[in-house]
């Protein structure tokens, strides 16, 4: 059975956990490790028993507790899967990462699950989504887009589960309080999906 929790999902912080029996990995890290924690616990998961930490990219949102999370009290810490480019635009500090990058497109396994990332529409480095396979079910992943192109639709075909980022009603966005250059962002194409994009 694929065990599938979205910890947190906004602009205050990012964050999913995906375990089968053998494997636990979260998807983002944009929680502290004392938030994720009591996350995990809440539904019966132990930080300490992490596998991996996939990062879709660099985004304080999906990033902030990544040092933190990794380092996890062990004496190897968490391993971290990410782009070249994106591990290269995060300020480590005095941490030394268990970096494994990848280059955007490429497939890989952590432990019995099978990973397959994808570029991205996003104001970020290197943005990526991912579809996570295993024990026959298909999961797709995609955060922070400013649409969905044809590859995007094309790794995602046949996914039994779809987490999709859609965050904004366009008269809302429109005719609230954010300045105009935020409001563009977020309309723009490498911005962020609005609810009625999703559905179409």
């Amino acid at each position: 059975m694929l065990k599938i929790c979205v910890l947190a999902s906004s602009s205050s912080g990012n964050c999913t956990y995906i375990a089968t029996s053998r494997t636990r990995i979260l998807v983002d890290a944009g929680l502290s490790r004392k938030e994720a924690s009591a996350r995990l616990a809440a539904i019966g998961e132990d930080i300490e028993k992490l596998d991996a930490i996939l990062v879709t990219h660099e985004h304080s949102d999906h990033v902030c507790g990544l040092v933190s999370i990794s380092k996890n009290g062990k004496e190897r810490p968490v391993p971290i899967f990410m782009t070249r480019l994106t591990a290269n635009s995060i300020a480590w500090n005095e941490f030394t990462p268990a970096l494994d990058c990848f280059a955007a497109g490429t497939r890989f396994c952590v432990g019995d699950i099978d990973v397959q990332s994808f570029t991205t529409p996003h104001d970020a480095i290197d943005p990526v989504g991912f579809t996570i396979t295993s024990q026959g079910v298909k999961l797709g992943i995609v955060t922070d887009l400013g649409y969905i192109p044809e590859s995007i639709k094309f790794h995602l075909r046949g996914v039994n589960v779809l987490l999709i980022e859609s965050n904004h009603d366009l008269d809302m966005l429109k005719d609230g309080p954010y300045p105009w250059s935020v409001r563009q962002r977020i309309m723009g194409k490498k911005g962020h999906l609005s609810n009625d994009a999703t559905c179409h």
